[in-house]
């Protein structure tokens, strides 16, 4: 026969640890302490330059001088350059005031 008439009690199923709030899938940003970021560059000054950069951001780089290699500093140029949430201003509703200043409405003004 099956559980369903000599089973007592209640059967817990397993949590969901995501309902709860925990982050069972967590990875480390780049550039921290965990996660530095890997840079080669060709020469001392450059590594200078790229360490003050790496600084003024206050992020973490393992910076590697080697002239045979080419400069490799893609990881910090894309930290840099995120790119930006573009956002529009908001159209105004039919009832409300033009914006041209006519002292109409958008509607009869300049929504035609």
């Amino acid at each position: 026969m099956s559980d369903k008439f000599f089973f007592k009690g209640r059967k817990t199923p397993k949590p969901k640890h995501e309902s709860y709030g925990y982050n069972t899938k967590r990875a480390a940003k780049p550039g921290t302490e965990a996660l530095p970021l890997q840079l080669i560059v060709a020469d001392e000054a450059r590594k200078l330059e790229v360490a003050a950069i790496v600084a003024e951001h206050q992020l973490f780089a393992n910076i590697e001088v080697n002239a045979d290699v080419a400069e490799d500093i893609v990881e910090l140029e894309g930290l840099l350059n995120k790119p930006k949430t573009t956002t529009f201003e908001k159209k105004p509703n039919r009832n409300e005031p033009c914006v041209c200043g006519s002292g109409q409405k958008f509607k009869k003004c300049c929504g035609k």
